[in-house]
């Protein structure tokens, strides 16, 4: 069923729960498919009044770069290990080259002393802040297993309340289109009556019209 407005703007109302008119007519079902293929496809833009997409991570490149990188599928970069070797330079040389592989051995050095400290600090803490962690993200599960069960709870609810709905207002449709059926074939038949009826009057007037000129004579 279409509405129209004013602005000769279509609304298109239906039970959908409840009308089974495609199931019972394949030709219908033919001729509906065939209006849908022949409808305008959507637009490839959006509209205008969509707001544009948000950029993530706006102030931070390193975040942002590794986001593009995995909406393009790229593989992670290999880890790169030259920087965890001693390389000596080439004998016997120069200054320089000896001073950048001793620069290079105290940096080695250095990250290792972080290193041993680190371990220490998460044989220290870790265990703790980890199971702190995993609470927090059990937590957080729960929640969210709750919300998306209450938002299935309420979908199957909503959906219920509409196939009762639908359903009671079909049964009221078929009892007042079978009435409207009732009434229409009363009269009709009041109808076929009254023909019957004005059928039998003119006989009785021709009847007695010849009654009449048979007394006159």
């Amino acid at each position: 069923m279409s509405v129209s407005d004013d602005q000769h703007t279509e609304l298109f109302e239906s039970l959908p729960y409840y009308d089974n008119d495609l199931e019972q007519f394949p030709e219908l079902k033919a001729k509906v498919e065939r209006e849908f293929a022949r409808e305008a496809k959507p637009p490839a833009t959006l509209h205008p009044r969509v707001p544009p997409a948000p950029v993530l991570f706006a102030k931070q490149p390193l975040l942002q770069a590794e986001l593009e990188r995995i909406e393009s599928h790229q593989e992670l970069p290999r880890l790169d290990t030259l920087r965890y070797q001693l390389p000596a330079p080439a004998a016997p040389g120069t200054d320089e080259e000896w001073q950048a592989a001793v620069k290079n051995a105290q940096s080695q050095l250095e990250h290792q002393c972080i290193r041993q400290t680190n371990l220490q600090l998460l044989q220290t803490y870790g265990a703790n802040a980890w199971r702190i962690h995993n609470y927090l993200l059990e937590s957080t599960v729960k929640q969210t297993d709750q919300a998306l069960e209450e938002l299935k709870q309420m979908t199957v609810e909503v959906n219920r309340e509409r196939k009762n709905m639908q359903t009671r207002l079909g049964n009221q449709l078929n009892s007042l289109e079978t009435r409207w059926t009732e009434l229409i074939s009363n009269v009709l038949q009041i109808e076929l009556a009254n023909v019957a009826l004005d059928a039998e009057v003119n006989r009785l007037n021709a009847r007695e019209a010849e009654l009449a000129e048979l007394v006159r004579k």
